[in-house]
């Protein structure tokens, strides 16, 4: 009798809550409000300027916004990663010797919700109070927002994710200091870390401008600013992670002695030229970057271009027969995972070809003024890093597998490994 009363009463308290679809449909159109309101303050703050300094304005708030802006959008392209690999047969917890209470896609994409949110919020605001003239309040704002994200990073208590944000923190201290052997995360966050080198080189500027007090304001465009075009800090930041890949290039060679460690730290040196011939236009003469200089910074963005596609395609891919990559007539390692298509194989090699070209503007400290142009070609990087990471994470998955007996190598790749000295003992960076 008491059990039949009980159930009559929860009933209907369970027929009043919102069904999950509608939920979802609350959230987004909350979310679509939001946006359309940062959009419309934006614009109307924008349009408040001077129409004079209207350009000047916006490039110092794109300053301070672009990082953290291309990081969130980082961080949903890795969620659509995982949500892929939760699809097919990789386990990626195993791959990158991570625990069981890593984050899932879903959490992932939570975290790039409220960075989606955070992000424009700021951005809005700061937009907001410098045209309407309350320039301290507005500087305050990118401040504000990069200590938050500096806080939750290094928070010691068992919040947000405490194992997820020390295995980031960890694997960067590991890359910053490739004092022990190289693990496969260690040189897999470093490579993406090189597709995001000019996120790096605006967070630097960025800081630069907080710490010396010149937030909100447009006299730091001059030449002899701390923190403009002819600091030397700007080259120094777009190169560190190349140099960091290039040591654990060196440190994976001490510990396996293969050759091919070598031959990718000489594809992460060809990248140091590029950054800094480029970097000279603000130290030399008109006429002799044009004609001396100019030429130079072609040549050698060319050279890395090239050569890291052919990387891409013969060792990171593991794709080395293209006679075999365009024939999936037999079971092979470029064909035995799930998202296996032929169509597939043929965009990732065309539009790695073109991006990889345009890799050379985006790091071109020359180019940095036309910030709308670098962002885009940003994105496009950070594009093709996000397909770059499906068939990398399935070459080592089929490496992991066929180790345990499951997969059978086929003769292409060793006839690679013979030439290369690759180990089936190693990860292959």
């Amino acid at each position: 009798m008491i059990a039949d009363t009980m159930k009559n009463i929860v009933l209907p308290m369970e027929k009043a809550m919102p069904s999950p679809t509608f939920l979802w449909r609350f959230k987004v159109v909350l979310f679509l409000m939001w946006g359309l309101t940062c959009c419309k303050v934006g614009w109307d703050s924008v349009m408040r300027m001077d129409a004079n300094l209207r350009d000047l304005f916006l490039y110092e708030a794109f300053l301070y916004y672009n990082p953290l802006l291309l990081v969130t959008m980082m961080v949903w392209l890795w969620g659509i990663n995982l949500w892929v690999f939760l699809q097919s047969s990789i386990s990626y917890p195993k791959i990158f010797e991570i625990d069981q209470n890593h984050l899932t896609h879903k959490e992932i994409w939570k975290c790039s919700t409220w960075m989606t949110i955070l992000v424009p919020t700021s951005m809005t605001a700061y937009l907001y109070l410098y045209s309407h003239g309350e320039v301290s309040l507005a500087a305050s704002q990118p401040v504000l927002l990069y200590i938050l994200f500096a806080v939750i990073m290094i928070f010691p208590f068992d919040i947000f994710y405490l194992s997820s944000r020390y295995f980031i923190l960890r694997t960067l201290w590991r890359i910053a200091f490739p004092l022990q052997p190289i693990s496969f995360p260690d040189f897999f966050v470093a490579d993406i870390l090189t597709s995001m080198s000019k996120v790096l080189s605006d967070l630097e500027r960025s800081v630069c401008r907080m710490v010396n007090k010149q937030v909100a304001t447009i006299a730091w465009l001059e030449a002899d600013s701390v923190c403009g075009s002819h600091s030397v800090a700007i080259p120094m930041v777009l190169v560190l992670p190349y140099l960091w890949r290039l040591l654990q290039c060196l440190r994976q060679y001490k510990d396996t002695k293969d050759k091919a460690c070598l031959l990718n730290a000489l594809k992460y040196s060809t990248a140091f030229p590029v950054i800094f011939l480029s970097a000279l236009k603000y130290h030399v003469f008109p006429e002799k970057w044009t004609t001396v200089y100019r030429p130079l910074w072609l040549f050698s963005s060319l050279i890395n271009s090239l050569y890291s596609f052919y990387w891409d395609i013969t060792r990171d891919w593991d794709l080395s027969g293209f006679s075999r990559i365009f024939k999936f007539n037999r079971q092979s390692a470029v064909s035995n995972m799930i998202y296996g298509r032929q169509w597939l194989y043929f965009w990732m090699i065309g539009s790695n070809f073109i991006l990889r070209g345009s890799w050379t503007y985006k790091l071109s400290a020359h180019l940095r003024h036309n910030y709308l142009t670098v962002f885009a070609i940003t994105l496009l990087e950070m594009f093709r890093r996000f397909q770059w990471i499906f068939f990398r994470v399935e070459k080592e998955w089929n490496k992991m597998t066929r180790s345990g007996g499951g997969i059978q190598l086929v003769e292409s790749e060793k006839e690679e490994e013979k030439l290369l000295g690759t180990t089936n003992n190693t990860h292959d960076v």
